[in-house]
């Protein structure tokens, strides 16, 4: 009951592990892009009084273990923290000062998966990632040089 947290009326722990991509899979989160995009999601996060228990930034996804309270669907709370971060990337990098139409950040939709009691499996997972990436990305070269 460590992890419990409570509202008014509810005692609750509901944790999603939850995966989303740049439009057209760019790999575009780097550098200081990828430092920045980690205290915009926390901040996002809070707003919804959601907490980033785990994330990850790869350069072409994110990875996000999410605490999200029940009385908010987890699609309201993605959907914000995307809006809400594409529309300050694109007026802190891309020098647009209005909501921009018609050029969007993020691909539509992502992964979501309830965690239950394997949460430090999830953690783990989302912790080994990157390094997994570069893994698959060498054996693809290796194998693109012998082709």
């Amino acid at each position: 009951m460590e992890h419990v947290q409570s509202l008014n009326h509810t005692l609750w722990e509901c944790k999603y592990h939850v995966v989303w991509i740049p439009k057209y899979r760019k790999k575009t989160l780097y550098g200081q892009l990828r430092s920045y995009m980690g205290s915009l999601f926390k901040g996002l996060a809070s707003q919804k009084e959601c907490k980033i228990v785990e994330g990850h930034l790869q350069p072409d996804h994110v990875h996000m273990l999410i605490s999200i309270p029940p009385k908010y669907a987890v699609s309201q709370v993605i959907g914000f923290i995307k809006g809400k971060s594409a529309i300050q990337i694109a007026r802190t990098y891309m020098g647009q000062r209005k909501n921009f139409t018609g050029q969007h950040f993020w691909a539509r939709g992502y992964f979501v998966s309830a965690v239950g009691t394997d949460e430090q499996v999830i953690r783990q997972y989302i912790k080994r990632q990157e390094a997994e990436d570069r893994r698959l990305d060498q054996l693809k070269m290796f194998e693109e040089d012998h082709l």
